[in-house]
């Protein structure tokens, strides 16, 4: 028996959907594979914490051209860091094994 991993239903070992909520069932290799690329972003693993980190250095540099009257365009810090993730996440998709 496998169990869904949705609801919880026992379910025959070859059923492709759950019997009590139709979710697709999955082996469990392929819902690793799966929620792991769900889990990416700018291709890099847990990458929505990254990109918040992201989002909390701009406002934190914000903050700080703000406190300190510094008079340096923003935008080329942005342009930076986008950078910056977009090739981490094109290094690290190259030394992922598949």
């Amino acid at each position: 028996m496998v169990h869904c991993t949705k609801c919880g239903a026992d379910n025959p070992d070859d059923a492709e959907f759950c019997n009590k909520c139709g979710s697709e069932m999955h082996a469990i290799g392929e819902r690793k594979h799966r929620k792991r690329k769900e889990d990416e972003c700018f291709g890099l693993p847990h990458g929505g914490a990254i990109f918040g980190l992201f989002i909390g250095l701009i406002i934190i540099l914000w903050g700080i051209f703000e406190a300190f009257d510094i008079d340096i365009p923003l935008w080329g810090f942005i342009v930076i860091l986008f950078g910056i993730l977009v090739v981490a996440g094109a290094i690290y998709g190259l030394t992922r094994k598949h």
